[in-house]
């Protein structure tokens, strides 16, 4: 297993405060600062980079150095330390598997917390179904001596790895150093799909990053400079207990449908809109019913039952959705299983949905259905 923390001295490096030109990086004594990595849709990661192939990633408050495979280095206290390219990754945040997939470096990846069956990305369930990707167990009970025999150097957490601390800190002890990701966080949809500039980082792949990446905004900035279309859209999925389950106004799926040239019909007055991390919220169906009924699009969530194919199927979870405007008029719509998996895909799911809004739509989509 490679050695993460291998301290001779490569002159001091210590925090000195220092600022370069207004910016927020600070200084590392011995080595020069020369600027950060340009995001434009992300807040919740900076990267600072230095000379000898440097960089410092900040992600709240943690702070992350990573260095070269041949570097040797004595770091400054409250940093961990990853060297790149990163070869063995634990990867228990699912979200950003696409991300390594779409830098081609699945390779790199050499355990996963989610289990095959339940991955709609079809290299990511090739590559477990040949041996070249293991399933270690979930995030909260990891399969450590799995992980430690073959050669894993990181993992990569979601901030669900803040209800387990005990395994945060046990990856730690036996030298698995731990990045917690916040992708979840960003309420813009690009913003969640720049995190693959920080993985470029982790697997020298950083071109590969910012093509993709390029590439996405360059199309939903095309999308964006249209008219908005003026209709209403609501998007949810109906529980097992008859609640509707809605995405709160301000997460990144209203957004696309906002970027999409859409209006999402719930407001921040319409629900009891808390700040914990999640990005739904359950209603009942009557308070749902009185809000949704007159919306001329219905998007079904089919992520979480395993979705509907027909409108009579969706009307069986609940009679009175047969009332609803959108449903009368056919424009019922259902999210294909890779929607939320598939991050590199932003650009496309975006443009899904402005199809729709523009009576565009066609049997090509990649993302979205229409309901028979």
């Amino acid at each position: 297993m490679k050695k993460l923390f291998i301290c001779a001295a490569i002159c001091l490096i210590a925090m000195t405060g220092c600022k370069e030109s207004g910016s927020d990086s600070a200084e590392l004594s011995g080595l020069q600062y020369i600027g950060s990595t340009e995001l434009t849709y992300a807040e919740q990661f900076s990267i600072d980079n230095y000379s000898g192939d440097i960089s410092v990633i900040t992600i709240g408050e943690e702070k992350y150095i990573v260095v070269p495979e041949n570097c040797t280095a004595a770091i400054p206290d409250g940093m961990t330390v990853i060297t790149k390219p990163q070869e063995s990754i634990y990867l228990a945040a699912s979200s950003a598997m696409d991300l390594f997939d779409g830098i081609g470096a699945l390779e790199n990846i050499c355990a996963t917390a989610t289990a095959e069956n339940s991955w709609s990305l079809p290299n990511v369930k090739e590559a477990i179904d040949c041996g070249s990707i293991l399933y270690a167990g979930k995030y909260s009970a990891p399969d450590f001596e799995l992980l430690l025999s073959e050669g894993c150097s990181l993992a990569i957490e979601s901030t669900m790895i803040y209800h387990k601390p005990e395994i945060k800190e046990q990856l730690e002890e036996i030298g698995i150093p731990v990045l917690v990701e916040r992708s979840s966080y960003e309420s813009h949809p690009l913003g969640r799909l720049e995190w693959i500039k920080l993985y470029g980082i982790l697997t020298d792949r950083e071109e590969e990053a910012e093509e993709i990446f390029n590439r996405q905004a360059e199309c939903v900035n095309s999308i964006m400079s249209e008219e908005k279309t003026g209709k209403i859209v609501a998007f949810f999925y109906i529980s097992s207990n008859g609640y509707v389950n809605v995405r709160k106004p301000g997460d990144y799926i209203s957004k696309m449908i906002e970027l999409a040239g859409g209006e999402y019909i719930f407001t921040a007055d319409d629900m009891n809109v808390d700040e914990n991390a999640l990005s739904t919220i359950n209603m009942q169906f009557e308070t749902f019913y009185a809000i949704a009924s007159e919306a001329d699009i219905l998007i079904y969530n089919s992520t979480v039952d395993g979705g509907v194919d027909t409108i009579s199927q969706l009307t069986e979870k609940n009679g009175m959705l047969a009332d609803f405007k959108a449903v009368k008029n056919g424009d019922v719509w259902c999210t294909e299983s890779n929607m939320f998996q598939q991050t590199t895909g932003t650009a496309d799911m975006i443009s899904d949905m402005h199809k729709i809004f523009t009576d565009e739509a066609d049997d090509e989509m990649n993302y979205l259905h229409r309901l028979k």
